[in-house]
């Protein structure tokens, strides 16, 4: 039963979150790209729920089904214009997709291989509020381009959220002892969210921080 409060949990919660960023952006509240980093960083929360429903190691391919199944649906979207709240005009950018991709494989590794799900939920909260404030903090604020399309404010706010979350997971699941980490992840994730283009930053911004993090965990 609790693999079916699972899978109506994540599809209710995802839903929610387009269904907010679609109204909020017709009565004019958000813009096109507030919308998309309004499901950015709201889906990037999903992974709370898969930390609260799945403990048991034979739930694996349960687990996975959410994350795969945007995988595919992500992918049609894109080409297809279907869920336009997500979509950017033209096409190159398949950031959508390898957003749930980064997901599928943070929640198989952290989840039942390396049997801590915190390494996980750094790279996911990084990418998720990380990036996603860098982007809309930094397009409304940020007047000093410096290179890669990046502005102060955005680089900055990737910095500083990277660093609070970094910092909480730790405290969390680890202790205060190991708050240097947190300062090499943030460093880490901002430098890697500067210079990878086109999307890529959905996958290299949590794959890269939480094997860095799971790295320096053995240090």
């Amino acid at each position: 039963m609790h693999i079916l409060y699972y899978l109506l949990s994540s599809y209710g919660f995802i839903a929610l979150m387009i269904g907010l960023s679609t109204i909020l952006s017709k009565k004019g509240i958000i813009g096109e790209e507030g919308s998309r980093k309004f499901i950015h960083i709201g889906v990037s929360n999903w992974y709370f729920i898969a930390l609260t429903f799945m403990q048991d190691p034979n739930d694996i391919l349960f687990t996975l089904i959410p994350p795969v199944s945007f995988i595919i649906l992500n992918y049609i979207s894109y080409k297809t214009n279907l869920i336009k709240s997500m979509e950017r005009n033209g096409k190159g950018n398949l950031g959508t997709v390898y957003y749930p991709i980064s997901l599928t494989i943070l929640v198989f590794v952290s989840f039942y291989v390396l049997g801590n799900a915190y390494i996980g939920l750094l790279g996911v909260m990084l990418m998720g509020y990380g990036d996603g404030l860098a982007a809309v903090l930094g397009k409304k604020y940020g007047t000093k381009d410096i290179g890669h399309g990046k502005t102060v404010v955005g680089v900055v706010t990737m910095f500083v959220v990277s660093l609070l979350a970094s910092s909480l997971i730790i405290i969390y699941s680890n202790s205060v002892t190991r708050l240097w980490i947190a300062l090499a992840v943030a460093v880490f994730a901002t430098l890697t969210e500067y210079i990878t283009p086109k999307g890529l930053d959905n996958l290299s911004v949590p794959l890269g921080t939480s094997f860095l993090y799971y790295v320096l965990l053995l240090i």
